[in-house]
């Protein structure tokens, strides 16, 4: 969580300082004329802080989780190499930063070489020409199971169109992250068909993506009744405070009735004491559901005795159940987190785990998965993970301390 609040503190100064665009040297034009950056743009009104940017940390499928790190810092080249096999120097640009035309090219030639699992763009600066390529690219790619776009690569209507295009074709995507993409209920209108119909995608992060209650019904039918079709198993809407209560209720029926969801995060939303009984309606219904984030939603006392009434009387799935930052007792977010853990202990000693363990063996991060690779665009200079593999296979997972 701590690390998910960096993220947001840093999207709000990227957007209050923006980067300008670097000058381009005296020259003849290129043939197929120059690739600009977008110019900046004034920020935005201030929108909420979300504790979640990322995706809750990284894997092949629902794979949350990428890095973080400050705006506007200068272009480091951080040159890292596999133990053997993969001799190409990786260029890594900070948080705000372009992305080369050396590294557009190396990430199309992964994605076209199915060399690729794992792809985070997280806060880049690409122009149109080159965002079109990775899509095109990633179209065909067989090996990549997460891909991170947060903090406002996708950034115009033609982007979007690009990526639905390229969601279209695609069909091993298990995880996209938008967070921080000013969608809009406009913007997942056009999405949306291509996130229906692909038949891989089980975790969505639409958090910070400016929603209403429009969107909220196209979720809802990524989120199908029991038995009718595969639909997400892990969603964030964290920070979508155009969301009415009318919208959340929506949601909280088409939660009770869905096969699927195992995850659901809403976080740093107005949502009230209301829509919190309507939530508890919700995960009393569902057979799976087992983990709800409400940190930050506005929750009093009263939201957490109905949430504890729930728990102490109705079995659930549910194991994990976050109230931080609400206006509730510390006594009564002990009880609920007792009664909780009380059952997940009862689960285990009665071997029902079993399932469980099966699902996150899925959720195994990519470096784990032979002959495949990652490719992120890191933005902590302090720390970073970083996934390669050779070309024979051998995954190398090194932690760069600068």
């Amino acid at each position: 969580a701590a690390r998910c609040r960096r993220d947001r503190e840093e999207q709000g100064r990227a957007r209050s300082s923006a980067c300008p665009a670097p000058e381009r040297a005296p020259g003849p034009t290129p043939r197929h004329g120059p690739c600009e950056l977008p110019p900046p743009q004034p920020p935005p009104p201030p929108r909420p802080h979300s504790a979640r940017d990322p995706s809750r940390g990284p894997d092949p499928g629902p794979i949350p989780g990428p890095a973080r790190g400050p705006a506007n810092l200068p272009l480091r080249p951080r040159t890292r190499r596999p133990s053997r096999g993969h001799d190409a120097a990786q260029l890594h640009p900070d948080f705000g930063e372009p992305l080369s035309g050396a590294e557009v090219r190396d990430i199309c030639r992964g994605l076209r070489d199915n060399a690729v699992r794992l792809l985070s763009l997280r806060g880049c600066r690409l122009c149109d020409r080159d965002f079109g390529r990775i899509c095109r690219a990633l179209a065909g790619a067989t090996s990549l199971a997460q891909l991170n776009l947060n903090l406002g690569v996708v950034s115009s209507p033609s982007r979007i169109k690009q990526l639905a295009e390229a969601l279209r074709t695609n069909r091993s995507i298990q995880s996209l992250f938008l967070h921080g993409s000013p969608l809009t209920d406009a913007g997942l209108a056009l999405l949306n068909p291509a996130l229906a119909l692909h038949p891989a995608l089980v975790a969505l992060d639409l958090g910070d993506c400016m929603l209403g209650d429009e969107a909220i019904n196209l979720i809802c039918g990524l989120l199908p009744p029991d038995g009718a079709k595969s639909g997400l198993k892990e969603l964030t809407l964290s920070a979508n405070p155009g969301i009415t209560p009318k919208g959340w209720s929506r949601l909280a029926i088409a939660v009770a009735h869905s096969s699927q969801v195992r995850v659901l995060n809403l976080d740093y939303n107005p949502l009230g004491d209301h829509v919190a009984g309507m939530l508890a309606v919700a995960v009393a219904s569902s057979r799976t559901l087992e983990v709800l984030d409400l940190e930050g939603t506005g929750l009093t006392n009263q939201s957490a005795q109905t949430l504890l009434d729930m728990v102490e009387n109705y079995p659930t799935a549910l194991r994990s159940l976050v109230l931080a930052e609400n206006s509730i007792s510390p006594e009564l977010q002990q009880q609920i987190c007792d009664l909780l853990s009380e059952g997940e202990e009862e689960e285990e000693v009665a071997g029902g785990a079993g399932d469980t363990q099966e699902w996150e063996r899925g959720r195994e991060p990519a470096a784990h998965q032979r002959g495949s690779s990652s490719w992120m665009c890191p933005s902590d200079p302090s720390s970073q993970m970083v996934l390669m593999t050779s070309g024979l296979g051998d995954s190398l997972l090194a932690e760069t301390e600068m």
